[in-house]
């Protein structure tokens, strides 16, 4: 009884220092050490997301099928809801691809931008 998928090891120390490949500790960009959710723990959460959505799909697919029309005017409705918000985003996105493009025209063009280092974050649960 008490018996988990879950290993006692990993439940009773869920959160871990994250090491490189080399075995040494692993630290952020900003100088502190990176985090990682124990592995059992992380696979299971995904497990439990994955069949969560697996099931809202199916869910849907299911109304779909046994009340169309509702399903349809629905769906319209949440379309026309999220019309302004989309037409907003649009406009500014718009907006800040032609400032950052006249911004880069401006500057010369002599120097390569330095590439950015992929940020190491702790796995969210």
């Amino acid at each position: 009884m008490g018996d988990t998928a879950i290993p006692s090891d990993a439940l009773g120390c869920p959160l871990r220092l994250a090491y490189d490949k080399a075995g040494a500790v692993r630290f952020s960009q900003a100088g502190r050490p990176v985090i990682r959710v124990a592995k059992e723990i992380s696979d299971n959460v995904r497990l439990v997301r994955d069949n969560f959505t697996a099931n809202l799909i199916n869910y849907a697919g299911e109304v779909m099928n046994q009340n169309t029309e509702a399903y349809k005017t629905q769906v319209e409705l949440a379309h026309k809801a999220g019309e302004p918000i989309y037409q907003h985003d649009r406009v500014e996105l718009s907006e800040a691809l032609e400032s950052a493009s006249a911004s880069s025209s401006r500057k010369p063009s002599n120097k390569q931008k330095p590439k950015r280092k992929p940020k190491e974050e702790a796995v969210a649960v």
